[in-house]
């Protein structure tokens, strides 16, 4: 059960990570699954106390957790434009998981064996965490965290850094001198 008062602060890498019962090597638990959203509790050195939403906590190697901002960004108000509006990535996000219900009942009926069930499942990334109106979405195919408030859906954190764009058309930036270039 998520507590309403749940607010991840970081996102688990995207091949997950693994995790310990202490801050000690030596205490190993359950790994962490990829893309889980977490709040960061405590530091200790690299060691990271962080909660999930379902209550569980856990310490993990804090130099790899993904920040997300503090705040999700607000609808401004304006018109819904397609990149905003959060129905087609729902779209795509409930597709996967009756993909994976599918796959799931196919392999509890016999009808799969572990091997097929794996290929079957490979490529399906999804993530959800929602909260009354919040809802914060993986879209696998832009490799990002989305928030959306209902009406408009914004990147809330990215899997990756900025993607190289077009060529301005202008040279490279160069130091000058007080002297001149």
């Amino acid at each position: 059960m998520t507590s309403p008062a749940f607010r991840p602060t970081h996102v688990v890498p995207r091949d997950g990570m693994p995790a310990w019962e202490a801050p000690d090597p030596a205490r190993p638990t359950v790994p962490l699954d990829a893309f889980l959203p977490v709040r960061l509790v405590e530091r200790r050195g690299d060691w990271a106390h962080i909660l999930c939403a379902n209550g569980w906590a856990a310490w993990v190697d804090g130099r790899f957790l993904i920040a997300v901002p503090e705040d999700p960004p607000t609808a401004d108000g304006g018109p819904l434009t397609g990149a905003a509006d959060p129905r087609p990535l729902l779209g795509r996000v409930e597709r996967a998981l009756a993909d994976y219900r599918a796959a799931v009942e196919e392999l509890a009926a016999g009808g799969l064996d572990g091997e097929t069930f794996r290929a079957r499942t490979s490529e399906l990334r999804i993530g959800v965490v929602v909260d009354g109106e919040s809802i914060w979405l993986y879209d696998a195919e832009d490799a990002r965290w989305a928030y959306a408030d209902g009406t408009r859906l914004s990147t809330y954190a990215a899997d990756d850094g900025p993607r190289a764009t077009a060529d301005p058309g202008r040279g490279p930036t160069q130091v000058v001198s007080p002297d001149g270039p």
